[in-house]
C-alpha cells in the first residue's frame, strides 16, 4: 500500500512516498512539496492499473533523454502556437545551444540560475543591454518545456522546483509620450504610407501588430473590431472623427486592392514599420521614442482630457487594472493647470478682520494675542502696524 509521510530534519521538511512496484520492489522518494508527492503517487497508481508502469517509470529511459530530444517533442506539440512563432522559437534556439546534448536529469537549479545570469549579462546584437523582461520570457519558456517533460514522463521533477523563483524584477513602467507639438513634428516627418498608421495608433491606442493585421471587414459603423489581441480576448474600439477620416482616405487611396488596411506603395500589407518610424523620429528630432509609445501617448492624452480609467482599460484591452494605472500619469504642465483651476474658490478675505496693533495692545477683540497673529475660535486674524 502506498503511503506519504512527513519527514523533518535539520535541512527542513520533505514528503516521503513509500510504495511497491509491480515486481514487488520497494520504492521510496522524497519531495519538497506535498502536492508533488501526491501527484507522483497518483501517476504510479494509474500506470499500475493500465499496465504501463515499466514503460513510464523505467529509470534507464529517463537518464538517456537529452534536452534536444525533449525540445523536438516540444516543437512538435507547440510549434504551431502563435507565441512560439513570435518569440519562443528564438528562445528555444538559445536554450538548445546552452543545454542541447545535456541529459534532462543532469540539468540542475544551478544550471538554470547560471543561464539566466549569463543571458542578462550578454548584450543584444545592437550592443544594447538585454532587458529583464526578455530574460524572463526565455526563462518562462524553459520552465514550460521542463514542466511538459515531467508530464511526458521524460523527467521526474523539474529543476525549477529545487530553488526559489528565477524571475528578475522588471522595470516596465515606461512613461514616454509626446506632447502636441512633438506629435505634429512626427506626423510631418512621416512618409505618405507611414503617416496613416501613426495617426491610427494615436487615435485608437492599438498595438503595432493589431494595426498591421487590421482588415477592412473589421471596421463597421465607426467601430474597429479586434479578434486577435495580445490577451487573446476580442475588443471593440470606437473611432473618433480623425480616425474615421483617415480610414476613408485609405479607402480612396487603396481602392480595395488589399483586404488589409495598412499597405505599402505596392498595395501589399506592410510587414513592419520600425525602420521607417525610427527615421521619421530622427527627422523630427525626437529621441528615445518607440512605436509602442504611441499607445502611451494615446492613453496619456485621454487621461489629461479627463477620460475615466475604467473606460481607458477597456479601450486598451487590459485584463488587469494595474496595467492601466501606469497610463494615468499626467505631464507636469497639465498638473499645474489642473491646480490653477482651484484659483476661483472663495478666498475668505471678507471674513478676515485686519485689526490695528494698538487695538490689540488695548485689549480690543476677543482673540488670543500673539506677537504677530490674533487667533479667534474660527479664523486666523492678521493685523498690521499702524
Amino acid at each position: 500500500m502506498a503511503t506519504i509521510r512527513k519527514r523533518s530534519n535539520r535541512k527542513g521538511t520533505v514528503w516521503q512516498i513509500d510504495y511497491y512496484d509491480p515486481q514487488g520492489k520497494r520504492v521510496m522518494k522524497c519531495f519538497s512539496l506535498k502536492k508533488d508527492a501526491e501527484a507522483y503517487l497518483a501517476k504510479v497508481g494509474v500506470a499500475k492499473r493500465e499496465g504501463k508502469y515499466d514503460e513510464i517509470f523505467q529509470p534507464k529511459k529517463e537518464t538517456l533523454i537529452t534536452f534536444n530530444d525533449m525540445a523536438d517533442r516540444y516543437i512538435e506539440n507547440y510549434g504551431a502556437q502563435k507565441s512560439y512563432q513570435s518569440f519562443k522559437r528564438h528562445a528555444v534556439r538559445y536554450l538548445r545551444e546552452a543545454f542541447g546534448e545535456k541529459r534532462l536529469k543532469e540539468i540542475s537549479y544551478l544550471d538554470l540560475e547560471t543561464y539566466r545570469n549569463k543571458r542578462k549579462a550578454s548584450p543584444l546584437k545592437s550592443g544594447k543591454p538585454r532587458t529583464d523582461a526578455t530574460v524572463n520570457r526565455e526563462m518562462a519558456a524553459l520552465k514550460h518545456m521542463l514542466n511538459k517533460a515531467v508530464e511526458w514522463n521524460m523527467l521526474e521533477v523539474s529543476p525549477f522546483r529545487k530553488g526559489s523563483r528565477l524571475t528578475l524584477r522588471e522595470n516596465n513602467q515606461r512613461q514616454r509620450y509626446l506632447m502636441e507639438a512633438d506629435i505634429e513634428k512626427l506626423l510631418n516627418s512621416c512618409s505618405a504610407h507611414l503617416k496613416p498608421v501613426v495617426e491610427l495608433a494615436l487615435h485608437t491606442g492599438m498595438r503595432k501588430g493589431e494595426l498591421l493585421n487590421l482588415k477592412w471587414d473589421q471596421v463597421r459603423d465607426r467601430f474597429i473590431y479586434l479578434k486577435e489581441t495580445k490577451s487573446g480576448k476580442s475588443r471593440q474600439i470606437p473611432c473618433d472623427d480623425r480616425a474615421t477620416q483617415v480610414l476613408k482616405e485609405l479607402q480612396i487611396r487603396n481602392k480595395w486592392k488589399s483586404p488589409h488596411i495598412c499597405v505599402g506603395p505596392d498595395g501589399e500589407r506592410l510587414g513592419d514599420v520600425k525602420k521607417g518610424f525610427n527615421a521619421a523620429c530622427r527627422r523630427a528630432g525626437i529621441e528615445d521614442f518607440h512605436f509602442h509609445d504611441l499607445r502611451h501617448t494615446f492613453a496619456s492624452h485621454l487621461v489629461m482630457k479627463g477620460a475615466n480609467l475604467k473606460a481607458l482599460q477597456r479601450l486598451l484591452g487590459h485584463s488587469d487594472s494595474k496595467m492601466t494605472d501606469r497610463y494615468s500619469h499626467l505631464s507636469p504642465d497639465h498638473l499645474r493647470e489642473s491646480v490653477n483651476l482651484l484659483s476661483g474658490l472663495p478666498s475668505g478675505k471678507e471674513m478676515v478682520n485686519i485689526l490695528p496693533l494698538k487695538s490689540l495692545k488695548a485689549g480690543a477683540g476677543t482673540g488670543i494675542r500673539t506677537p504677530d497673529l490674533l487667533i479667534t475660535n474660527q479664523f486666523f486674524l492678521s493685523y498690521q502696524e499702524t
